[in-house]
């Protein structure tokens, strides 16, 4: 989603990184945990190889640039969206590639949020005799890179809530109806962020009431999409849809009788327990853990319980609402967002980078939420 707004593309440094970043944005969701990254490499006035990252566990974008351009890098300036890598991880240091390449200056868009590499390079290449250029097209780069921020910085997914809600703010009747409150046109923009996406969770609320399969269909897939459901008690059914459907499951339990885990394990689900207060699940540890598994992008479908209560850990970072022209009214009706919710207007989370679409006949609403 384009959110930022890009200012006018003057100096030869941002035209290079421009095309850097379109670059970047070849990247899917196979590179991940890693961020997307784009480079190029630049010797008198002309580009000599360009390249991006492209998936998990391969080599880099600026190393794949330096590789490609061989001795034609010495003397010439690489372009890169996000400081080369400092450490060891899946690859070497990429910031020794740079160095033995000969380059004799580094544009760099922006400084990795890993605390492990957070502005590391730049100095490591001004010690070995590198000129450096840092933050140019910066906050392009930085979204490019938000979902990563998140996960590497927090450690905890990237999470985004889409919600199908009436005009008043309801997103089923008091006896738990919602479908369809969403038109055909943003239920396919729903599939289109589940295919963006690592894992999909919803409530046990939800898995009860709508029985889904959680899948990725209108002309989207991913067969990897891991599916959370958040069950405190351990009541999905074994013979669930979502368990019925190709793909892994993962059934998040505070409190929930041996008995029924063992029904859900035998169903081919895995459990884990995470116990919180009230006996809820603790959603914190629970974020946790789908980092440390490697789950940079999480989308929320639902309830409203469980949307209230990401809303009130502060776990949510993006929204997107698709609004129906529809009233469905009522006191015992759902609301979007479940939970006590914000004591006083003035301390109620904002939306930055607001954008607002039409699908069909709903609007489609999303934005960022604005960190305290």
């Amino acid at each position: 989603m384009k959110s930022v707004e890009r200012k006018k593309i003057g100096s030869p440094d941002e035209r290079y990184m421009s095309r850097a970043l379109a670059l970047a944005r070849k990247g899917t969701r196979a590179v991940r945990p890693n961020p997307r990254i784009g480079s190029l490499l630049v010797r008198g006035g002309r580009i000599v190889a360009e390249g991006y990252h492209s998936r998990f566990g391969g080599p880099h974008a600026e190393v794949k640039v330096l590789a490609r351009a061989g001795e034609r890098a010495r003397g010439g300036t690489l372009y890169v969206t996000l400081e080369p890598c400092s450490t060891k991880g899946k690859t070497p240091p990429c910031v020794n590639s740079v160095i033995a390449s000969g380059v004799k200056r580094v544009v760099i868009g922006t400084t990795d949020p890993n605390p492990r590499n957070h502005a590391r390079s730049a100095r490591i290449l001004r010690r070995a005799g590198i000129a450096v250029e840092l933050g140019v097209l910066e906050a392009e780069c930085r979204e490019l890179i938000r979902d990563f921020a998140v996960w590497a910085a927090r450690k905890r997914p990237y999470t985004l809530l889409k919600l199908a809600e009436s005009l008043d703010g309801k997103i089923a009747t008091a006896s738990g109806d919602s479908k369809w409150i969403s038109s055909p046109p943003s239920r396919r923009e729903a599939h289109r962020l589940r295919a963006a996406a690592d894992a999909i969770v919803i409530g046990i609320g939800t898995a009860l009431a709508d029985d889904p399969r959680l899948d990725v269909r209108h002309g989207f897939s991913h067969p990897g999409l891991l599916k959370v459901i958040v069950d405190s008690r351990g009541r999905l059914s074994p013979s669930a849809r979502l368990l019925r459907t190709p793909g892994k499951v993962l059934v998040a339990v505070s409190a929930a009788p041996a008995a029924r885990v063992r029904r859900l394990e035998k169903a081919a689900a895995r459990v884990a327990v995470f116990p919180g207060k009230g006996g809820r699940v603790d959603l914190e540890r629970l974020w946790g853990f789908l980092a440390a598994e490697g789950v940079t992008r999480v989308l929320v479908e639902g309830g409203g319980e469980l949307a209230g209560a990401l809303f009130a850990a502060g776990l949510l970072d993006e929204i997107h609402l698709f609004v129906a022209p529809i009233l469905i009214g009522g006191a015992d009706s759902v609301p979007a967002l479940g939970g006590k919710g914000t004591a006083r207007v003035e301390l109620a989370p904002r939306l930055e980078n607001l954008r607002v679409r039409r699908r069909g006949p709903d609007l489609w609403v999303s934005g960022f939420i604005k960190p305290g």
